[in-house]
């Protein structure tokens, strides 16, 4: 017996299998009309996916008006794309064809190149498949049923897939639309007609799986939406970051380099985008020694036990430079993370509950290595500077510290001119296994990020999944001048990392006795090379910053860079 409670409470019953498109149908039929998607608890599914035949979920159907469906319509689009450069091409080998922010794209495996002349005739034959509206049907099969497909089909990458990625899925589905099949967990809309205009908009290099040693692919990028008008605005604002592109801008105003000799996503501070580094660490630093915070510097490099210690090596190994040998046995990595640097300060000597809670701040830089398809100008780099700290405290301090950062974090951003954002809370998913720690560590730690939040006011969405694998986080998401959204400033609460199982901190209570301080992470700039980046974007180069009494980072900046292109306009 299936129970499905309805967004209004209502409460159904099935004892026989059934889709959210047929519980759409019993609600009216305008609703199943319109419906396009089906939300069963947290997850987008299919109209027509079967449901649970037994248990309780909780079913929303999804229409237009639900910003999620905007996603399923996008994904559909990049199978019509990928369907209509099949039938103009052939020997056509399909990779992955996800959504992304803004649209979606397809990697195609193809022995003539794609270029932008063959962009008219790939919409016009994708305007055909949406006008036949033939529906997207879901295909289930067991594991070697699935492979025998692929082999039949001539998909070398999707064998490849089903042998390596999803080698332990005993079934897997596709989705078939006319004569075109996919390898594809869904979900999609109903038919094609659904998608109201579309749109290529660039082409790419892309490797197999991001490895650089693979094969190069032929990345497609498009976007669609329910209407023309949402559309052309689509593209308007696409236009208007063309112009904003920190990349031109960052070269026409010789804010900063990047030298291929040198190497990709490192950044070259030529002197005036150094001026206007200075000005952001000088405001932070002294803002920093007036709530308390302690200075330290930590080398860029450390034993790679360290990183095994903490778990960032174990859980990062991927994102990080290759360890270096110095002597038989004993490897160094880059320093991927500022956190067990500080750690390893606290740790120098015995502490007391007097000297907490303890600030240690740093601009530390930090190393990851990113795919070169990955790599962006200033905002996806290989090294970059973070405006970090850790404050070591009690438990009872956690409230207030946690309280302090957020403050600290509102306070940059206001004073920056940022005031469109929204926190993000990071939890930790209960049935994934990529987190550490005690689970009622974690349910205790993100309790008092609620509470915080709460006290100060703030309408935090929740995200399970999105945590620090040591902890949940509080992630700021500014939103620029023309609607785009970046993660910037972080605060991030660890019972983890100072634990017994990790690094073993203490200090000595008013009961003199051993306890274990809590650990808060947090950067109200985050990464200073993205930041920077996201401010060029946002003044399009002509930076100003938010009024705060007697306070404005950039006002001296037009004396210091008077011959410069640059505009400063302080409101």
């Amino acid at each position: 017996m299936l129970k499905v409670q309805l967004p209004d409470g209502t409460v159904k019953q099935y004892d026989q299998p059934i889709t959210a498109l047929e519980i759409a149908r019993e609600i009216g039929p305008r609703l199943a009309k319109a419906a396009l998607a089906a939300q069963v608890d947290d997850a987008v599914v299919s109209l027509n996916d079967p449901l649970p035949e037994e248990g309780g979920i909780q079913l929303r159907i999804l229409t237009a008006k639900n910003p999620e469906v905007l996603d399923v319509v996008r994904h559909s689009c990049a199978h019509i794309m990928a369907r209509a450069v099949m039938r103009l091409h052939k020997g056509v080998q399909l990779a992955f064809g996800p959504t992304v922010e803004g649209g979606f794209y397809y990697d195609f495996d193809l022995e003539q190149p794609l270029s932008e002349d063959d962009f008219p005739a790939i919409e016009a034959e994708m305007k055909k498949i949406i006008k036949e509206n033939e529906p997207f049907e879901r295909i289930e099969k067991s594991r070697d049923d699935a492979l025998q497909l692929c082999r039949d089909l001539d998909q070398q990458y999707k064998i490849e897939h089903l042998e390596t990625g999803l080698g332990e899925h005993d079934t897997v589905s596709f989705y078939q639309q006319g004569e075109f099949v996919d390898l594809c967990r869904g979900p999609h809309v109903p038919s094609a007609g659904a998608i109201g205009a579309m749109k290529l908009l660039s082409i790419a290099g892309a490797y197999w799986k991001g490895d650089a040693s693979r094969k190069q692919l032929q990345r497609l990028y498009g976007t669609a939406f329910f209407t023309k008008q949402q559309l052309d605005e689509h593209l308007r604002l696409v236009e208007e970051a063309k112009k904003r592109d920190h990349r031109v801008l960052g070269k026409q105003l010789e804010l900063f380099t990047i030298s291929p000799l040198v190497g990709p996503g490192l950044i070259l501070w030529q002197p005036k985008g150094a001026i206007i580094r200075g000005l952001l660490e000088t405001f932070i630093k002294d803002e920093l020694q007036r709530r308390g915070y302690q200075p330290v510097y930590t080398p860029n490099i450390g034993r790679i036990d360290l990183y095994k210690i903490s778990g960032h090596y174990p859980y990062y190994q991927d994102s990080m430079f290759k360890p270096i040998e110095v002597e038989p046995g004993e490897e160094y990595l880059l320093k991927p993370m500022n956190c067990p640097h500080h750690v390893m300060i606290y740790k120098a000597r015995p502490r007391s509950y007097r000297e907490l809670p303890l600030r240690l701040a740093e601009f530390g830089t930090v190393y990851r290595f990113e795919q070169s398809g990955e790599l962006s100008g200033m905002t996806r780099v290989r090294g970059f500077t973070q405006d970090d700290a850790h404050i070591f405290c009690t438990d009872e301090q956690v409230p207030d510290e946690f309280r302090g950062c957020i403050e600290m974090t509102q306070f940059v951003l206001d004073c920056l001119g940022l005031k469109n954002y929204r926190v993000r809370l990071g939890f930790r998913d209960p049935d994934s296994d990529k987190y550490v720690g005690d689970p009622q560590k974690w349910d205790r730690a993100q309790k008092a990020l609620v509470e915080v939040c709460n006290n100060l006011g703030i309408e935090a969405a929740v995200e399970p999944g999105e945590a620090a694998f040591y902890g949940p986080k509080a992630d700021f998401v500014v939103r620029d001048c023309i609607g785009r959204e970046w993660q910037l400033g972080t605060v991030q609460l660890d019972y983890n990392l100072p634990s017994a199982e990790r690094f073993d901190l203490e200090y000595i209570g008013t009961d003199n006795q051993p306890h274990c301080p809590a650990m808060i992470h947090r950067a109200p700039l985050g990464s200073l090379e993205r930041f920077i980046g996201v401010l060029i974007e946002h003044f399009a180069g002509a930076f100003q910053c938010g009024w705060h009494p007697n306070r404005c980072v950039f006002w001296s900046s037009a004396r210091s860079l008077k011959s410069s292109a640059a505009k400063w306009n302080c409101v």
